[in-house]
């Protein structure tokens, strides 16, 4: 199984366009991040986790030919505005429906947000889709079990992810004991952590790393990094060993 982290970064904080911090005029290409997403490709299937607004650029970038399914972590926008941009893959596969996981309330959020390619009578070359609810449970995509994991983004239920031996969550700033029994056993984590000042809804860098380590999980990857986090290669030396900051385009396989 091949993870491909497509963006490792976030709109949160101030507005980059106006910032003039160090990281905003780096020519460190681990310093250019975009939104954060994940695909993860068994050999059978590419399985997507997030399409954000970012996620065209992302594909271009990457070169992705398949893709079988998405699965979303919550309904905020930075995780789902690049939804239309999966067609692409209506076209290089047919005509076949691209299905699409999460919650209902995400799905009806979904729903509203791209109506026309929901309609019973869609327009021709709309993205072709088939929803399928998930809960908190484990469910199959193709033969291979998702594990959702609860967490909280303040008061924003949001649903992080186990694969195999991976696990994926972004956009938490709670995760019961409960929970992390779920991540213990993994040989990856992707967590993230956006920057080292508290924040109302994200995991700081050091909450973050106090996760990781009741996870016992041996190799662990910071993502959703502001501006605010500090230079790549500054920071991944602060790090403890075994854990390192994420950065677009970082690929590992399990």
């Amino acid at each position: 199984m091949k993870i491909t982290v497509l963006g490792s970064g976030t709109s949160s904080g101030v507005p980059v366009l106006t910032c003039d911090c160090k990281v905003c005029k780096s020519e460190d290409s681990l310093d250019k991040r975009l939104r954060v997403s994940v695909l993860v490709e068994t050999g059978q299937q590419n399985i997507l986790i997030d399409t954000g607004p970012d996620f065209r650029q992302q594909l271009l970038k990457t070169g992705i030919k398949k893709l079988d399914a998405v699965i979303y972590t919550h309904e905020h926008k930075d995780h789902t505005a690049g939804l239309d941009d999966v067609r692409p893959f209506n076209y290089l596969q047919g005509t076949n429906y691209l299905n699409i996981y999460a919650k209902p309330k995400v799905l009806e959020q979904l729903k509203r947000e791209f109506h026309y390619a929901f309609m019973e009578e869609g327009y021709p070359g709309v993205p072709l889709l088939k929803t399928n609810e998930i809960s908190d449970s484990p469910f199959y995509i193709n033969g291979l079990e998702i594990i959702p994991i609860p967490v909280l983004h303040y008061k924003l239920p949001v649903l992080g992810f186990r694969i195999a031996d991976f696990t994926y969550i972004t956009d938490a700033n709670y995760i019961a004991d409960s929970e992390i029994t779920k991540i213990k056993g993994s040989k990856v984590l992707v967590i993230n952590a956006l920057q080292k000042e508290p924040h109302i809804s994200h995991f700081t860098l050091s909450e973050a790393i106090e996760i990781a380590q009741k996870t016992e999980v041996e190799m662990v990857y910071f993502t959703h990094l502001s501006h605010k986090m500090g230079l790549h290669k500054e920071v991944n030396e602060e790090l403890p060993k075994g854990m390192h900051l994420a950065y677009d385009g970082l690929q590992f396989e399990l």
